[in-house]
């Protein structure tokens, strides 16, 4: 190495030790002078610090959940549309379950050398994972920004909706329709996001619908994200009599429109529900759906602008921007039924159907 040093320092005409400072990325060196050390290791072809490898200025890692839930395409067109105005082409990469992990997704973008990366609904939004994966990008250093999810230590911008406000927002609602028995259905509690909203529906449900903290407990009901997942935590809610139900994602309120469905029934007749994050078609489902709206474009847009920041040496501040969501009243929420109306737990359907006509068995 020290061969090296004294071959580095003659062709660019500087100490050694000022060869080792550049080497070493230390500050006390003038920016000629660190590119003229840069400029002799490519003559004298010596490979790079990863440290000091000029990463493509055009290129930003984008990673995001499986895109079955709409809002996720929703966010990479506009992530994408705003990298571009700023001169950037983003790398997308979707993670589904059993594929491409989210760790696996950094190490090839690191291998194209991106000048920054979004992280959209990713682990920094688990408290069950390891957020020290973050950290070290940081001290490459690698600008990187996140959204919908807080991790404090991690000193990097984050952009998120208000997950509480959004649920008492959505309860009260409710409450002004006459409900006062209502559910909430949401994803696995160790998510940041899902943390706030139970936090939100329990508020809510004590200050405006008078419910006491005992009784919260049979009203939440934590399932997996998707149609399925709010299928099945409906159904359970539904036997506790529930006559609204506020749902962490607009997939799982449409499962829970089916649960309800399949009793006989009606949506808003027999049950209101409200979604979350009004997801591309929700105005067009049967009925079209209430629900939670996410400021999509504004997050997005505050995203890339505190990454371009940080790219370009401007550090954004390393704190959390929260944005309002916005309350989208359709056709999926209504008058509480009158006392009565609802049948009671397991009682069956509301109203008389027409009994099917017999089928004809052979002899």
């Amino acid at each position: 190495m020290r061969a090296r040093l004294s071959d580095i320092a003659q062709q660019a005409e500087v100490s050694e030790a000022t060869v080792s400072r550049v080497l070493n990325d230390r500050p006390g060196v003038a920016p000629e002078t660190r590119q003229a050390v840069l400029t002799a290791l490519d003559v004298l072809g010596y490979e790079r610090p990863a440290r000091l490898r000029k990463r493509s200025a055009g290129l930003v890692g984008l990673v995001v959940p499986e895109l079955d839930n709409p809002i996720f395409p929703a966010f990479a067109q506009v992530i994408e549309s705003t990298l571009a105005q700023s001169g950037f082409t983003p790398v997308l990469c979707t993670q589904t379950p059993g594929g491409v992990t989210e760790d696996e997704y950094v190490e090839m973008l690191l291998d194209r050398q991106v000048s920054g990366i979004v992280f959209v609904s990713g682990l920094h939004a688990d408290t069950a994972a390891n957020h020290d994966r973050y950290r070290a990008l940081l001290a490459r250093p690698l600008p990187i920004v996140m959204i919908n999810g807080y991790a404090p230590g991690i000193p990097a911008p984050f952009v998120s909706c208000d997950d509480g406000e959004a649920t008492e927002l959505a309860v009260a609602h409710l409450v002004a329709l006459g409900h006062r028995r209502i559910g909430l259905i949401t994803g696995p509690d160790r998510f940041v996001p899902v943390q706030r909203r139970v936090a939100g529906f329990r508020a809510a449900m004590v200050r405006l619908a008078g419910v006491a903290e005992a009784g919260l407990g049979e009203l939440a009901e934590l399932s997996l994200f998707g149609v399925e997942g709010g299928e099945a935590a409906a159904a359970r809610l539904l036997d506790r009599g529930v006559t609204g139900i506020v749902c962490g994602s607009d997939l799982m309120a449409l499962g829970a429109i089916r649960a309800a469905r399949q009793r006989g029934l009606s949506v808003p007749g027999d049950l209101s529900v409200v979604g979350y994050d009004d997801s591309p078609l929700m105005a067009f489902t049967d009925p079209p759906l209430t629900t939670m709206r996410q400021p999509v474009a504004a997050m997005a847009v505050a995203a890339v602008r505190a990454l371009v920041d940080e790219i370009n040496g401007h550090a954004a501040p390393h704190s959390e921007y929260v944005f309002r969501p916005e309350l989208v009243v359709r056709g999926s929420t209504a008058v509480a039924p009158a006392d009565g109306a609802r049948p009671a737990r397991g009682d069956g359907p509301t109203r008389q159907r027409p009994a099917p006509p017999a089928l004809a068995v052979p002899a």
